[in-house]
């Protein structure tokens, strides 16, 4: 059978497995010895260096949440299973694949058990397994919405690859699916809980070089073959805007804790490329916020990589470039002083990304919390994407219904993500 990968088309059809709900497995029963306390070690440093914080206090593995991985592409196996590497409170406990014969090798590098391996057809039997309190939904987008409901079926939390799927409909079944089933479901936006990120989102917030005026976004990259699944409008939902352009929306959202109130945008794809004849290729978007701040971004697939952004404020700017890479970012800042103008590079320790994403899910199953980024924070995204491509349609602005809130759609701030 084909993998359901992100990164691999796949052919599959309905499972028909009963699922039945499973109490939540005893996480954490022995965790009233402190075993998160970390070790006290002795200064080394002079007060004016660089401090990397206390050692690491993980929890011991059998008090840890239990991550079944559900498609073992790209992202799944260059990335996440490594990833669980540096997590405290989580651990991989099982995988899903079409491809049982890679599974079953990842299984064998990773220390997972051969009877924790499934696949697509006998995805149901997740249900009975204690070892897996969490689905962690790795599939091409169109593929979301069906797995993320039969992992609720079986009884455990979602994390779920962004964009959360490939209409604001299906993000809101999924939304219900999870309420039904009393589970936790979370969109995995790495760049919100990356320490670097949010350090500019204080900046921008703070005063300190007055109120944000301007924002401009950039994340392009080159696509190869015509044949992937991201081409498929089916199975991606669109083409450069939700892949990477997301990245632009939703982190412009995030350092402002707005809502936009009118999106105007336009898209161009080249005629005869075959990569092109279902998504677009190219998309320019501004947003207006209550605020007065106005975001402008473009994300493309047929340019050589650059991901970067920069905040404008009256007195300085702050941002990032690199920025949305999975690591090797660097914050720019630079600000006015009579007739100096100072810039500095800030830096903060390199966490990984993933791994500070998943602990943060993983301590939001174990003290039963909505999570920082629930699924309406994914589906406030595909409204947004959605009046998008209806602005760039008709060519005209599309206005937005204000909200009052701010950070509307997320839940309680990570207690750690430095």
């Amino acid at each position: 059978m084909q993998d359901l990968s992100r990164r691999g088309l796949l052919t599959a059809g309905t499972l028909a497995v009963p699922l039945a709900l499973t109490s939540e497995a005893q996480i954490g029963s022995q965790g009233g010895n402190s075993s998160e306390t970390p070790i006290e070690l002795p200064p080394f440093k002079a007060d004016t260096e660089q401090q990397s914080g206390p050692p690491p206090a993980p929890r011991p593995p059998d008090e840890r949440v239990g991550f079944a991985l559900v498609g073992l592409g790209n992202l799944a196996v260059d990335q996440l299973l490594p990833a669980f590497g540096s997590c405290h409170k989580a651990k991989v406990t099982a995988l899903v694949s079409g491809s049982p014969e890679k599974a079953r090798k990842l299984a064998r590098h990773y220390g997972i058990s051969e009877t924790n391996v499934y696949g697509y057809n006998d995805y149901g039997r997740l249900a009975g397994n204690r070892d897996v309190q969490v689905a962690y939904i790795v599939l091409p987008n169109g593929l979301h919405r069906e797995h993320t409901l039969r992992a609720f079926e079986a009884g455990k939390h979602v994390q779920c690859e962004k964009p959360m799927a490939t209409s604001a409909r299906e993000c809101e079944d999924m939304i219900a699916a999870g309420k039904k089933a009393g589970r936790q479901l979370m969109v995995a936006y790495r760049i919100q809980y990356e320490p670097n990120n949010r350090h500019v989102r204080d900046v921008a917030r703070s005063g300190k070089y007055g109120s944000v005026k301007l924002m401009e976004m950039v994340n392009v990259q080159r696509q190869g073959a015509a044949d992937q699944w991201r081409h498929k409008r089916a199975l991606a939902g669109g083409g450069a805007l939700p892949d990477i352009g997301l990245y632009c929306l939703n982190t412009s959202r995030f350092l402002l804790g707005e809502e936009p109130i009118e999106v105007f945008a336009t898209e161009y794809s080249t005629p005869g490329d075959p990569r092109f004849r279902e998504v677009e290729e190219n998309i320019a978007v501004q947003m207006r916020f209550p605020s007065g701040v106005i975001v402008s971004f473009i994300s493309g697939y047929d340019s050589h990589e650059s991901r970067r952004y920069r905040v404008h404020l009256p007195t300085g700017w702050i941002g990032m470039d690199p920025a949305f890479s999975y690591s090797g970012l660097k914050m720019e800042e630079a600000h006015a002083e009579g007739k100096i103008e100072r810039r500095s590079q800030p830096a903060i320790h390199e966490k990984n990304q993933f791994a500070l994403e998943i602990d943060h899910f993983a301590e939001c199953v174990m003290r039963n919390r909505t999570p920082f980024t629930p699924g309406e924070e994914g589906l406030q995204d595909h409204r947004l994407m959605e009046a998008i491509y209806q602005s760039a349609r008709s060519r005209r602005p599309v206005t937005l219904r204000a909200q009052d809130k701010r950070d509307a759609f997320r839940g309680p701030e990570p207690e750690t993500t430095s």
